[in-house]
């Protein structure tokens, strides 16, 4: 991890967290599954892969800086990453289309 030792000391207690936010969107989106039926369900396992590869993403920036600024704070950043997604924007797209 690059930053200063404070930083780097700073963001790697900062990196769990984001982590488990993570997992816990993950979850929520896994048991919404669980009550679907097709094809809703097949939307959130992609939703979920979406999201699987925004973790790798985020967990693989070596910046601690970045962790600091952008993740200190646990808000609402995971379901923004999603939401900004095209692949998402797609999939919301879709399923409009198909409940109407």
């Amino acid at each position: 991890m690059t930053g200063t030792a404070s930083q780097i000391e700073w963001a790697k207690r900062i990196r769990p967290r984001v982590d488990a936010e993570f997992t816990r969107v993950a979850g929520a989106f896994q048991s919404a599954a669980c009550k679907q039926k097709d094809p809703d369900r097949m939307d959130t396992a992609a939703v979920i892969a979406i999201l699987e590869e925004k973790r790798v993403e985020v967990m693989a920036n070596d910046r601690a800086g970045y962790f600091i600024r952008n993740w200190q704070e646990l808000t609402d950043q995971v379901r923004q990453m999603i939401f900004a997604d095209s692949r998402y924007q797609a999939i919301r797209a879709n399923r409009e289309t198909r409940s109407q």
